[in-house]
């Protein structure tokens, strides 16, 4: 999950440094084994003479996550992008040369990117690239990862409410792959964006998503790390949150939110031997 390494302040919420979400199932198997261990070992009648350590105090009141995924769900879309190998810049329909930019764009990717921006398109298969997305106006603003969208021909955005949209291709930068489309509609449910500053090893987030394309999926874990860095790219330093949360192909482009419904990261990448978290239930 990422975002720009920049300052973006929508209203009076400020997200610094978009960040990478890597799902990592070696974590998450961990957890799990050391909770099954505390749960299943019955207490052992301590030997005379020896001193006994307290009791592991177990974690009670566990998260509820409903009412934030009634609050926040509608605002996470379906993204399918059309791949070609060679795109029709045509194809594609952009922003007006005249047509203002939105301002918080501007300040989301910093002065001096070149808009209206296509992505590029030569060399990509031809096919269907499944992603997730999440609006940030009420006009029709959606953001999303740049790999969702890159070298697309057309790309659908679908809704909760199962109405579907043609998108814009705002802008797209590879280095934070994120990218910003644009739907025509109006009066459409948006996300708040948070402050990924504050997140802390521990803490609980939540994922929304279309993992195999099955949408409005939620997962939830706790934050494993910030400030990670990816060993694998040859780029520009951009810093990810690490996290347990299951992620899966189709959940590219996602929301990470925090316990107030905030959104504190894009789901970008996962890191696995199977190039997914793999399964659902």
């Amino acid at each position: 999950m990422r975002t720009p390494y920049r300052n973006v302040i929508l209203g009076n919420t400020t997200l610094r440094n978009t960040l990478l979400v890597a799902a990592t199932a070696a974590a998450t198997t961990a957890v799990l084994a050391t909770t099954s261990l505390f749960a299943q070992t019955p207490p052992q009648a301590p030997a005379q003479g020896t001193v006994v350590a307290p009791a592991p105090q177990m974690v009670t009141g566990l998260p509820d996550f409903t009412h934030l995924v009634d609050s926040v769900g509608p605002a996470v879309v379906n993204i399918e992008a059309n791949i070609g190998g060679g795109a029709d810049p045509r194809a594609n329909p952009q922003m007006d040369e005249d047509e203002e930019m939105p301002e918080f764009f501007r300040r989301f990717f910093g002065p001096g990117l070149p808009m209206p921006q296509q992505p590029p398109g030569g060399g990509r298969e031809r096919g269907v690239s499944m992603g997730t997305g999440f609006i940030i106006s009420g006009d029709g603003y959606v953001l999303t990862n740049h790999h969702v969208v890159d070298g697309a021909d057309d790309v659908t955005v679908r809704l909760s409410d199962r109405r579907e949209f043609k998108a814009k291709v705002v802008g797209s930068d590879e280095q934070s792959d994120v990218a910003l489309l644009k739907i025509a509609a109006t009066g459409l449910p948006m996300l708040r964006i948070g402050d990924s500053r504050s997140l802390r090893p521990g803490q609980w987030v939540v994922a929304i998503g279309s993992p195999f394309g099955l949408d409005h999926s939620v997962t939830a874990g706790i934050v494993s790390a910030v400030g990670r860095n990816n060993p694998y790219a040859n780029q520009q330093y951009v810093p990810f949150i690490q996290t347990d949360v299951a992620i899966n192909r189709g959940n590219s482009g996602g929301p990470l939110l925090d316990t107030r419904g905030q959104v504190v990261g894009i789901n970008s990448q996962i890191f696995s031997n199977s190039g997914g978290y793999m399964g659902v239930s």
